[in-house]
């Protein structure tokens, strides 16, 4: 049985001692990089001015007799999916009314359905088209030349003539939203 000698035990002290300090170092740094990287999500070029804190969405509403076959939950729901878009998609506080950027007099223009193709002998429709138009007006607070006024967006959704509106209305006006809202940060946010 060997016995260590005094010179070789405070030379594996000390080398515990350096390795538990260079750790500690080490740990401490990652530690610091890793707390000060922040990621930040938005939309690809979105441009908001800096200084904006709050966002405004006014409840659509139909804006012309066109529009009146659309069902009549339609124009809140929309609504309702540009506010979720702008709280999950920015950082700005949604308000009710008068933030720093504002979506204000949202109008339902037009909802029409229509045939598109015609059938083989021409007497029954092969495709139909499901169309919602939207006016908006855009207001930044701080950049007058970023604002615009009764701009309109369109969609549309194809569906089978062999189905009803109303078999498809649903996954129409799910897509048809989705691409409105897109539409409308796309003319907002990244001067489309």
């Amino acid at each position: 049985m060997k016995f260590r000698t005094n010179k070789q035990e405070r030379r594996s002290e000390n080398f515990r001692i350096f390795f538990m300090i260079s750790m500690s170092i080490i740990c401490g740094v990652l530690i610091f990089f890793m707390s000060s990287c922040k990621v930040k999500y938005n939309l690809k070029g979105m441009t908001i001015p800096p200084e904006a804190k709050t966002i405004s969405v006014a409840t659509f509403k139909l804006g012309s007799d066109q529009a009146g076959l659309m069902p009549p939950t339609e124009p809140q729901l929309l609504s309702q999916k540009l506010r979720d878009a702008v709280s999950s998609q920015t950082n700005l506080a949604l308000i009710k009314q008068n933030g720093d950027l504002r979506f204000e007099e949202c109008k339902v223009m037009s909802y029409t359905s229509g045939p598109q193709a015609i059938g083989s002998q021409g007497d029954a429709a092969r495709l139909y088209r499901l169309t919602v138009t939207i006016s908006v007006d855009y207001v930044n607070t701080f950049d007058a030349s970023k604002s615009f006024t009764a701009k309109s967006f369109s969609r549309y959704f194809d569906y089978d003539g062999t189905k009803t509106l109303s078999q498809i209305e649903g996954e129409a006006l799910d897509q048809i939203n989705r691409q409105l809202i897109e539409d409308m940060f796309n003319a907002a946010f990244n001067n489309w």
